[in-house]
């Protein structure tokens, strides 16, 4: 889609303005009555059971998802076909569908929207009783989901804000993406993936649990020392417990090497413990600047607050 939508964030649907729920990088001019959910990408009318997911899938996706979803795909889901029909959209043609379905001993309609739209596959579902609440007309519906947008990047105050940590410091690192209600990864470089260890890459993930007593926390730290790129000659040169931002913590450092260069890499990890959850922090960088690396990492995870 040619430009950037460039919307405010929960605009009010009065406006006639396309609202990106948080984090979402696809959009609509929702209906009245639907709010943006707190739950899940999408909106909802608790009242009337109305409910609109957004999922965003990779580019390729769409001619795979197009012809997985054929008419004996979909029954074979609980779905029949109501109606199916190629739009145009400015991304591109696209596929919409009405279904009806039971599901929990109601009958539902759902209106399913297949749509490319810049680098992504956009996947729209609308569900409600299959007698239309008031406002819900066909000729409504169809207008609120052929007002699909996109935009081309997500604030990252936006995306951190699905976390449940708080960062004060980022150390001029660059969000890479964020997994809701659990981790962040940043980096400090043109690549994304950790399997790119000639570049910095630090991931911050929160989670429940953690060692009941203090003795067992570097057995502990050892156990959690995982999800690294494809390193070689990884060892642990250094794990002892301290104090991370007033509470409880743990430090374990390591080295390893790059599988295709042979360049040496330098890791740490952090453990910050609180009641029933603790932290995890692990960076990654090569050797060549790693002080200047570790002390960025550092600042951030001095900067962690819990929400």
């Amino acid at each position: 889609m040619a430009g950037v939508i460039t919307a405010a964030v929960l605009m009010p649907a009065a406006a006639a303005e396309v609202v990106f729920p948080p984090a979402s990088r696809i959009g609509l001019i929702p209906l009245a009555g639907l709010k943006v959910s707190a739950s899940y990408a999408g909106f909802a009318d608790l009242q009337n059971n109305v409910f609109v997911r957004l999922i965003v899938l990779p580019g390729p996706a769409f001619p795979v998802i197009e012809k997985t979803m054929s008419n004996d795909a979909l029954k074979k889901q609980g779905m029949t076909v109501e109606k199916r029909e190629t739009i145009t959209l400015p991304g591109g043609n696209a596929s919409l569908l009405v279904t009806r379905q039971e599901a929990g001993g109601a009958r539902i309609r759902k209106w399913l929207l297949i749509a490319p739209i810049d680098d992504i596959t956009a996947l729209v579902s609308l569900e409600m009783p299959l007698k239309a609440p008031a406002g819900y007309s066909d000729k409504a519906i169809r207008t609120a989901l052929t007002s699909l947008a996109a935009r081309k990047t997500v604030p990252a105050d936006e995306q951190l804000a699905l976390v449940p940590f708080r960062l004060n410091e980022m150390a001029g690192l660059r969000l890479v993406g964020v997994a809701p209600g659990v981790a962040a990864q940043f980096t400090d470089g043109p690549k994304d993936t950790l399997d790119t260890p000639e570049q910095p890459h630090l991931v911050i993930a929160a989670a429940t649990g953690g060692p009941r007593e203090a003795s067992d926390r570097n057995r502990f730290a050892r156990l959690a020392f995982t999800g690294l790129p494809p390193l070689t000659d990884v060892s642990i040169v250094n794990s002892e417990p301290m104090r991370i931002g007033g509470q409880s913590g743990h430090e374990l450092r390591a080295q390893g090497k790059n599988p295709q260069t042979g360049a040496e890499i330098e890791i740490v990890q952090w453990l910050r413990f609180g009641t029933g959850a603790y932290l995890r922090i692990l960076g990654l960088g090569p050797k060549q600047n790693w002080a200047e690396t570790f002390t960025r990492f550092r600042a951030v995870r001095d900067g962690l607050e819990p929400r």
